[in-house]
């Protein structure tokens, strides 16, 4: 039988949810899929529940370098012509699957597609659709508007391409974009096709700070500049992690002088430079901030 879809799911202590990770993969009914899970070497449940699957999963644990690391292995060893990756706290939709096999049996010259997705919670309650914007590589500079587990590509793709830069932690799926993104474009699927999972354990929200360090450190690398607005991203959380909360009236003006202080060292250490335009931009924050303070002493 031949292989139309690998789906791959890099693992590392993750028992709480690999399970139904896996069913929302296996109960696709799709005929012929590759499963692979490439476990971290998990010391809670993980390989118990993996065995469980032994005859539907080609799945190994051991020691690995990371996500991304885990994620390459997989790719390595897939046998489809369509390519996923779904991390092991996420889920695919009914019907994801097929959907996405019609789409590029539907148009042969899409290389690589994504569709929308929510974030759910531990109890895979929906929070809130991911947001998400039809392609335009400029405005990725921008903002990450592709949810990493609705995307799917194709294998001649990672030939061109190559795998994911396994130095990165957090923002490897991003930087992945940037690069596919130079060289073709994505085609977007207007269906809800994934559920990305958030919870406070979560590698991404509890490592906010660094997860901005590491986004501007790679998009200084591959794009040669940081976008303005990645910066003040970065300065947000610094002072977010401070535990100041700038709708509190009495913390307003600290936040916004920290916000300030923050965006200036970001700017000097990414860019090199500050232009009058965004000294312009921050002394109006400041502004702002003194006014409301003058209104409430008032």
């Amino acid at each position: 039988m031949t292989t139309p879809i690998s789906i791959v799911t890099p693992s590392y202590n993750q028992g709480t949810f690999i399970e139904r990770t896996i069913h929302s993969v296996l109960d696709q009914g799709i005929p012929g899929l590759e499963y692979i899970v490439v476990d971290g070497g998990s010391r809670d449940d993980t390989v118990d529940i993996l065995k469980r699957y032994d005859d539907r999963i080609d799945w190994t644990s051991a020691p690995d370098n990371g996500q991304a690391d885990a994620v390459n292995k997989g790719i390595r060893r897939a046998r489809g012509e369509i390519i996923g990756w779904l991390n092991s706290d996420d889920i695919y939709y009914d019907g994801a699957l097929a959907a996405v096999l019609d789409y590029f049996k539907a148009h042969p010259e899409v290389d690589i597609l994504y569709g929308d997705a929510h974030h759910i919670d531990a109890e895979d309650r929906i929070i809130e659709p991911y947001y998400t914007e039809d392609w335009d590589y400029e405005r990725l500079q921008d903002i990450c508007f592709i949810c990493q587990p609705s995307v799917f590509f194709r294998r001649r793709l990672v030939d061109r391409v190559g795998l994911l830069d396994d130095r990165l932690q957090y923002c490897m799926d991003y930087e992945y974009w940037l690069r596919i993104g130079r060289t073709t474009p994505f085609a977007r699927m207007d269906r809800f096709l994934a559920g990305s999972r958030m919870y406070e354990e979560n590698k991404t929200l509890g490592s906010r700070v660094a997860v901005h360090r590491e986004m501007n450190d790679m998009l200084k690398a591959t794009l040669g500049d940081v976008p303005v607005k990645w910066i003040y991203g970065y300065a947000h959380v610094v002072v977010e992690q401070r535990g100041l909360d700038r709708a509190l009236p009495g913390e307003n003006l600290a936040f916004v002088v920290g916000l300030v202080g923050q965006a200036l060292w970001a700017f000097v250490h990414w860019r090199r430079k500050v232009t009058p335009q965004e000294v312009m931009t921050m002394a109006g924050w400041l502004l702002g901030s003194l006014k409301t303070v003058v209104r409430q002493l008032g």
